[in-house]
């Protein structure tokens, strides 16, 4: 604490936001861990898919992915970096770069930014919009 009425504290909402990430991004490959931190509402805007879908459209784009083997190989790791958090109550915009590196050090990144509400399943994804970049 401070004794500076002026003094801007520290939201720990922010590094929960940010952690929330993290751990999503920790779980890929993982469908019902990864899903876990998806609003069951969610809209989601993807590079290779034209339309505005949903969570059942997820589904079906990683079914598809996966059968035109267009997922490629699997990357060694994937993590959001310079992650930006701003929140309204119990709403949050995060603004980041997705890298997924894979072995012999290609990177793919892509630029992603997500919605979030906090519920009692905690923090999660009501708009996922990601973009590959550069493209």
């Amino acid at each position: 604490m401070t004794d500076d009425p002026t003094a801007v504290l520290p939201d720990p909402a922010l590094d929960e936001v940010a952690g929330t990430l993290r751990a999503l991004y920790r779980e890929l490959g993982n469908r019902p861990a990864f899903d876990a931190f998806l609003h069951p509402d969610i809209t989601i805007w993807e590079s290779d898919a034209p339309d505005l879908f949903t969570l059942a459209g997820l589904d079906a784009l990683r079914d598809e992915r996966a059968a035109a083997g267009s997922s490629g190989p699997t990357p060694a790791w994937v993590r959001p970096e310079q992650i930006r958090v701003d929140r309204w109550e119990d709403s949050a915009v995060a603004r980041f770069v997705l890298r997924a590196h894979h072995e012999g050090g290609t990177d793919e990144t892509y630029r992603v930014t997500d919605v979030l509400r906090r519920d009692q399943s905690g923090w999660r994804i009501v708009h996922h919009h990601a973009e590959r970049w550069p493209s």
